[in-house]
This record gives structure tokens, C-alpha cells and sequence, in this order.
């Protein structure tokens, strides 16, 4: 441990400090480009299998902007703004006072099968209720009640979307629920369900382009999107050793596991530890022009350099340990 750091410790002091113990200033690597990975999200589709979705999506919104042009006799422009996936309890743990005025239809192959819903957020409520109308007006008044009637019209409009959600998909026919309900969330989820989320951007055409959008999403089970998105499920029956494995496989890869990148490490005695103060340096194991080392269950699996991608620490992969270069 070294003695306590001085006011005038300044950067060329600490270049020489570095020089003086065999030291090379390492390759700047604070910028990098990086695809984060969120663990907190499902992952139940892969990067070809969201193309066909998304693809599934661009002609569920043609289809769509045909039913508002037959409810509201106007041209709608309808788009897809994203296709996402999310675990359940991000939806079933909102507070209720956060969806209050949003409308919910429940669809499924049946009644008793309910998988999925068309949401309509308040705002696109009360915009595609006036249009129902035949209102062209654009009134700020996204916190209004909607009347029985338009409530009434708007239910007939959101089993048209579920009709034209439908449409494409050829293995089943989703039915929507008897009844639009506002507010309350419709679906009996334990929380873990994987779900995949469409949202579209709703727009009126118009000459002048000045007309405001609306968003509205469906929400389904992704096992339920698996024949759209070209995933094949386990037939049923009897396994062979070779699909046991396969699955085996497939499971081991989705367990979770604890990765801890490693700097370095040093050891003091127990009295050096009691006598640490602020701005005192620490000199550890590792020079600069080592890389970082990731750790798994106590094992070294890789070697990189110390970054930052998207305002948070990174470490960019160089080396594995059984000899791949990055």
C-alpha cells in the first residue's frame, strides 16, 4: 500500500509512477460499440425469427388500416412501430392507476383459452371514438369519459383488429372475448409467461399530412406466435437419446449464471486493511497492459480490455481461456 496521495500528485507524476514499475499506457478502449443484452427479458425468439414476425406484423397492419377505412370511411395509414418480447409481470405488476383508462379485448382459440389482448391506451380511445363519429375535430380531450356509445362503437372496432390479427395466421382462428373491459388487466398470468408484444402506429391520412397518430399494441403468448415465426416445437412422443440431448441442451443454455470481471486483486495484512483512508492508491497484481479477466463460478472464461457502452462499465472480449482470439 502506498503512503497517502498529495494535492500536487498530478497526471505526469502518475505516467512516470506507471512508467517506473514496467507500465505501457494500454489501448483506449472507453468508446466501443456494443449490442446490449438485457437478462431481464425473455429471449424465446431469435434474431431470424423476429423478421418473420415482424413480417407477420407489416401485413397485420395493412389488414388493420382496411378495417378503420371501413368503420371511420376514411383512408388510415397503419404502421408497425416494434416487436418485442416481455415476461408477464412486467405488464401484471403496473399499478392500476397507470392503465385506468385503457381498454383491454381479451382473444384466444376460445372462451376458456384466452392468450392474448388488443390494448387501447386512453388517448387512442378517445381519438378513435371521435372518429367513429365522423368528428374531425382535434380537441385536447384525452382524459374525457367516452360515452355508452362510443365505448359501444369502439368494442365493434377492437373485435375487427383481432379479426384482422387473425387473418394472417393460417394453424388458428382467435376469437375475441364477449366484452371490451377498461382498466382492469384481463388476462390470468402467473408472471413468467413470455410474451410478445406488437405495436402500431394508427394515422388518418391526410393531403396535408398534419394528422395526429394513436398507438395501440396486441399482446400474445410467444408460444403461441411459434408457427409464425417459423420455431418448431418438441413433437410429442417418444424421445430419442439424440432429442434428449438436443433439449437437455437447449435448457442449459437458457440457466442464468453470474459473470464477475475481475481488474485485479491484491493482499494486505488485516492492520494495512484498518489503516485505509480516502485518496490513499492501491497498487494491485496487474499492470495496465493486462486485460480484465471474466470469472464464472470461480473460473477464468475470458480476457478483454475495460470499456463503456451506454453509460455503463463493459469489457470487450480479446481472448478466451482455451486460446480463441477475439
Amino acid at each position: 500500500m502506498s503512503g497517502r496521495a498529495t494535492d500536487n500528485l498530478s497526471r505526469e507524476k502518475i505516467q512516470q509512477l506507471l512508467t517506473a514499475i514496467g507500465s505501457k499506457q494500454a489501448e483506449d478502449t472507453t468508446e466501443v460499440e456494443a449490442i446490449e443484452y438485457n437478462w431481464h427479458e425473455p429471449h424465446y425468439f431469435n434474431s431470424e425469427q423476429l423478421e418473420k414476425l415482424d413480417i407477420f406484423a407489416k401485413k397485420v397492419a395493412a389488414l388493420m388500416a382496411e378495417k378503420f377505412a371501413d368503420f371511420c370511411r376514411s383512408k388510415f395509414d397503419v404502421t408497425v412501430v416494434s416487436v418485442t418480447q416481455h415476461f408477464a409481470s412486467e405488464f401484471t405488476n403496473q399499478p392500476s392507476d397507470d392503465k385506468k383508462g385503457d381498454y383491454y379485448l381479451p382473444f384466444g382459440t376460445d372462451q376458456e383459452h384466452l392468450c392474448g389482448l388488443a390494448c387501447i391506451p386512453e388517448q387512442a380511445a378517445v381519438i378513435w371514438a371521435r372518429q367513429l363519429l365522423g368528428d374531425s375535430e382535434t380537441e385536447e380531450d384525452s382524459g374525457r369519459e367516452l360515452s355508452q356509445l362510443e365505448e359501444s362503437l369502439l368494442s365493434d372496432l377492437a373485435c375487427g383488429l383481432v379479426e384482422a390479427f387473425s387473418s394472417p395466421y393460417t394453424t388458428c382462428d382467435f376469437h375475441p372475448a364477449n366484452s371490451i373491459v377498461k382498466g382492469q388487466w384481463p388476462l390470468e398470468l402467473q408472471g413468467t409467461e413470455e410474451l410478445c408484444k406488437i405495436s402500431f402506429d394508427v394515422k388518418q391520412a391526410a393531403p396535408d399530412g398534419d394528422k395526429q397518430g394513436s398507438g395501440a399494441y396486441f399482446l400474445i403468448l410467444c408460444s403461441k406466435l411459434e408457427p409464425v415465426a417459423g420455431k418448431t416445437a418438441q413433437t410429442a412422443g417418444v424421445l430419442s437419446a439424440e432429442d434428449i440431448s438436443k433439449v437437455i441442451h437447449g435448457h442449459l443454455q437458457e440457466i442464468p449464471v453470474f459473470v464477475t470481471a475481475q481488474l485485479a486483486s491484491a493482499v494486505f495484512t488485516f492492520q494495512e486493511i484498518m489503516n485505509l483512508q480516502v485518496d490513499d492508491i492501491l497498487l494491485l497484481d496487474k499492470k495496465i497492459a493486462q486485460p480484465v479477466e471474466l470469472i464464472v463460478d470461480g473460473r477464468t472464461v475470458c480476457y478483454g480490455w475495460a470499456a463503456k457502452s451506454a453509460g455503463k462499465y463493459a469489457v470487450t472480449i480479446t481472448e478466451t481461456a482455451f486460446g480463441d482470439t477475439a
